[in-house]
């Protein structure tokens, strides 16, 4: 079990429906990253938050294939989320890819009726954390930001993670809602937000990070393409739990 997780957060500009180009993109911005246990990437990283996913060659075994050998290469998780065929049709789906080539997957479960995501995707049903050198991470997409009780810290986890095109009007509500499911569960928050523009007219301001489980951002705010690493430490979160410890007196919420 480490006592440290060395995260690198990638924060980058997703060319719209082009799954190799975006591939390469990241690729490209993993080149300078060493020694990290935990690479995070935007929802649908890949492609954009597309709604028309049947007009998109989507083959799950060259999605397994890139993860694979992303993770090889960096000796490092790497996470992030990508439009997944299913025999019925399509999920938003969350892999986490060991270095071993292990995948842990997560998919979506609130989606973003606004934009029709409801329509286009299946919903997952099923919480899931990955164990990452003894921390255990849960896994959210986006929308699922906005429902405290699907991330509540009913199983002691150490952090929550949240992958996302989150745009620019509501960006707001983005820095405020993860400050909140920061202190609400006393656990590490690392969130990853895309930046640019995409043709719904959609301007994504980016806003990636890590907050820490009193609150406190330990990572600065950038709307540009970039890397970001940090390093958690899980000593001092249950210390702080230890002397302030409200999470024995969580309520208890079953998922129908």
């Amino acid at each position: 079990m480490a006592d440290n997780l060395r995260c690198c957060i990638i924060q980058h500009d997703i060319e719209w429906h082009s799954i190799e180009q975006n591939f390469a993109k990241v690729e490209s911005l993993l080149i300078s990253v060493k020694d990290v246990d935990l690479i995070v990437l935007p929802e649908m990283f890949n492609t954009g938050f597309s709604m028309t996913p049947s007009k998109l060659e989507i083959s799950n075994e060259k999605t397994i294939h890139w993860f694979q050998m992303a993770a090889a290469w960096k000796e490092a998780f790497i996470l992030g989320s990508v439009i997944w065929k299913t025999d019925a049709g399509f999920t938003n789906r969350l892999i986490s890819m060991s270095p071993d080539g292990i995948a842990t997957t997560y998919d979506k479960k609130h989606l973003f009726s606004l934009a029709g995501e409801h329509e286009a995707y299946e919903s997952g049903q099923k919480k899931v954390e990955v164990d990452i050198h003894g921390w255990r991470l849960r896994l959210n997409v986006c929308y699922d930001l906005r429902f405290p009780v699907w991330s509540r810290n009913d199983s002691n986890y150490d952090a929550l993670v949240y992958v996302a095109n989150w745009p620019k009007p509501r960006i707001k509500a983005w820095d405020s809602l993860l400050k909140a499911r920061a202190i609400e569960n006393q656990s590490y928050v690392i969130f990853c937000n895309r930046v640019g523009n995409d043709p719904n007219n959609n301007t994504y301001p980016g806003h990636s990070g890590v907050i820490d489980y009193a609150g406190n951002e330990i990572t600065k705010t950038t709307e540009e393409e970039c890397v970001i690493e940090v390093n958690l430490e899980k000593g001092k979160m249950m210390q702080f739990r230890e002397k302030l410890p409200f999470l024995l007196d969580r309520d208890h919420f079953e998922i129908k």
